[in-house]
């Protein structure tokens, strides 16, 4: 993907500085811990939590803020480079939703926060880990991503290149798309009415949207700017491939449980991008109208 030297979104919150490293506090903070938050602070490192979870700031001076705790986690130049990479690519998704809401939904679009962190987060929909992978969180209608994740494209799922990453978060975008809409609502509705294997039946086909409107992306980033490169659907449909429940339950367990599936198979996946990408169409990605998925 030609991205270098483009464009990169402003709807970005950098918190990989906010966990994983040691804690530096400011001079002007110190000297304002009571023993009783000193102990909680101390128990809350041995445990791996951050001990901002479990004191309020207030009681340890204004100086002491959230924006003025200071860590000492470094960030390389390898991952500088991804960060502006996703900017980039959340950029690109963009200039295509904004006016392919109003010309194919005729309505405005309204842009989605992406967070970087690094090991965890808090979001509105609970606490996260690297391990979660990315996700979309609807409570606070923003996008979370451990730029860790391309390594485990390229390394743990053999999905390696920039456009698998760009993929991933055109999908995570997609989810969003899904929110505006109502769709996610309607799902979510349907929880604790009906058995876990039909409420998992509509997870698949809402995660299945959400690549077909990755493909509707990569169709018109395509079309208007001409920035991918020979071989980068490839590594989308590659990513897509290497994701799918069947693949993943076959790689951790030895065999696959269909009834548990929430993603679809990697064939459901890699189909539903292609037809997104070749079609370009908002309309024909109904995954919820059809049993042929």
């Amino acid at each position: 993907m030609q991205w270098r030297g483009r464009k990169q979104s402003s709807n970005v919150e950098d918190r990989r500085r906010s966990g994983g490293g040691r804690r530096r506090i400011p001079g002007g903070a110190k000297g304002k811990f009571g023993i009783g938050t000193i102990i909680i602070i101390v128990i809350a490192l041995i445990v791996g939590e951050n001990p901002l979870n479990f004191i309020n700031l207030g009681d340890v001076g204004a100086s002491l803020s959230q924006n003025q705790v200071q860590y000492d986690r470094p960030v390389n130049k390898a991952e500088e480079e991804l960060a502006s990479f996703v900017k980039v690519v959340l950029q690109e998704t963009e200039n295509v939703w904004n006016p392919l809401f109003q010309s194919q939904l005729g309505r405005n679009y309204q842009e989605p926060v992406l967070v970087l962190f690094s090991g965890s987060v808090q979001s509105r929909c609970g606490h996260a880990t690297a391990a979660t992978g990315p996700f979309y969180c609807p409570g606070d209608q923003k996008i979370y991503i451990d730029l860790s994740f391309y390594n485990d494209l390229k390394n743990k799922f053999g999905a390696p290149g920039d456009f698998a990453m760009a993929y991933v978060v055109a999908h995570e975008v997609g989810h969003h798309i899904q929110y505006l809409l109502g769709i996610t609502r309607q799902v979510d509705s349907r929880r604790g009415k009906i058995s876990k294997a039909e409420y998992n039946k509509l997870s698949v086909k809402l995660e299945l949207q959400a690549d077909f409107l990755a493909g509707v992306w990569a169709h018109h980033t395509d079309k208007n700017e001409r920035i991918l490169d020979e071989g980068d659907i490839e590594e989308a449909l590659n990513a897509a491939n290497a994701i799918g429940d069947d693949r993943l339950q076959k790689q951790g367990q030895g065999y696959v449980v269909p009834e548990s599936f929430t993603h679809g198979t990697s064939a459901q996946r890699v189909r539903w991008f292609r037809k997104g990408f070749q079609t370009g169409d908002v309309s024909q990605g109904d995954t919820f109208s059809t049993n042929n998925l």
